[in-house]
């Protein structure tokens, strides 16, 4: 299946949004948030600093009379720039372009399967900047493999798990972690759709570089194709 026909594919799976973390919390408490190079002008503040990067949060959720604030599909950020990890000095070579939505809210919020599915895998990517505690889930539906990544979540959450245990949609998966030991970022999930994992366990890249987002955007695609955020009026 070519990747239109897989995006129409996971479009179809709901005609509502698929609910990723807490469902007790108001969508009309979710606002859109903009974290690109474009939108420099809000970032006035450290960036290495997580401690900083809450505050910008909290902040910006506090002005919109909200609980969540979500975004990022595509972006291309500075703020990977930080770590190493990610950091090259070839403009191609950068990643900075963002492949999953982030939701950021509370630490210790619910984190929900999305899809009926299996634990795949999961582990403690704990290198400045990288995901920290992370989950994926294997989905099989009509036929079609493909994989789902929750990442930043906390140690709790990674403690008792068994690779192979079915998951069923909506079942609390994990809680979202504090700076601590998600990357040291502002407590936030990074939810990835995934059709081909390759070799990884526990991780698969969450940005891409410029020179390499074709294929990357082939095989990660647009999470509100199931979360539909997109569809949300503000």
């Amino acid at each position: 299946m070519n990747s239109e026909k897989f995006n129409q594919f996971l479009n179809q799976l709901s005609k509502k949004g698929l609910p990723v973390i807490d469902v007790n919390i108001s969508m009309n408490k979710y606002i859109k948030i903009d974290l690109s190079v474009k939108n420099k002008e809000e970032f006035d503040f450290d960036i290495s600093s997580s401690r900083e990067w809450e505050n910008y949060l909290h902040s910006y959720l506090n002005r919109g009379n909200s609980e969540v604030a979500f975004g990022g599909y595509l972006e291309q950020r500075n703020i990977y720039d930080r770590s190493d990890y990610f950091k090259n000095l070839k403009e191609d070579d950068r990643r900075n372009i963002h492949l999953g939505i982030d939701l950021w809210c509370k630490q210790d919020t619910k984190v929900l399967a999305v899809l009926d599915g299996e634990i795949h895998s999961f582990r403690d990517n704990n290198n400045y900047g990288n995901y920290g505690p992370t989950v994926i889930l294997k989905h099989k539906i009509d036929g079609q493999k493909f994989y789902t990544l929750y990442g930043h979540l906390s140690l709790s959450s990674i403690t008792k798990l068994t690779e192979g245990s079915k998951i069923l949609k909506g079942t609390t998966i994990g809680f979202i972690g504090d700076s601590s030991v998600n990357g040291d970022y502002s407590p936030h999930l990074h939810f990835q759709i995934i059709r081909d994992i390759e070799n990884y366990f526990g991780d698969y890249p969450g940005v891409a570089s410029k020179k390499n987002i074709q294929f990357y955007k082939n095989n990660c695609p647009d999470p509100n194709l199931l979360l539909k955020l997109n569809t949300l009026n503000n």
